[in-house]
């Protein structure tokens, strides 16, 4: 039986990122993220949050270091994986479950780096051991004024009659 492991998660940034880098120089982040759900507990709304810890690789970590900060929301899918070890000081086995993301998409028009209303800039890695230290990934593509990147029509006017 075929599996599959695949997690999208929007939400906002609890902390500052701080990016670290391997021994080998690839770039790597933690990001903590909020997502935030409405629940009627009786009469009243209540928002009930969960708190995920997202880990991101290369240009991508460096990008999240760059432009993520503390409430910047932002859209993460990956995979969710499990951490396994034993405590120093107890001596029991721990484990924590992670998200590893595969891309990463700022969203809003916030400060720095964000996008364009209703969207923002997906920024997309390479599994850790296929990176190169060196590479450096293509700059995000921006979207022509007066047309929507989706659309491929640019500048059109409003004003054309269309006889239907």
């Amino acid at each position: 039986m075929s599996s599959l492991n695949k997690v999208m998660l929007m939400g906002n940034v609890t902390r500052d990122i701080e990016v670290r880098y391997t021994p080998k120089g690839t770039a790597v982040a933690d990001v903590g993220l909020a997502c935030n759900r409405r629940v009627k507990q009786g009469e009243e709304w209540v928002d009930e949050t969960t708190f995920v810890d997202v880990t991101v690789w290369g240009r991508t970590a460096e990008l999240a270091g760059q432009y993520l900060a503390k409430g910047r929301p932002v859209f993460f899918e990956g995979r969710l994986q499990l951490d396994t070890w034993q405590d120093q000081q107890s001596g029991q086995k721990r484990s924590r479950l992670k998200v590893v993301a595969d891309n990463m998409q700022f969203i809003g028009g916030g400060q720095g780096g964000g996008g364009q209303q209703g969207g923002g800039q997906q920024y997309q890695q390479q599994a850790p051991q296929q990176q190169a230290p060196q590479q450096q990934a293509a700059p995000p593509q921006q979207a022509p004024s007066g047309g929507s990147p989706a659309s491929g029509f640019d500048n059109m006017d409003d004003d054309d009659d269309i006889p239907f």
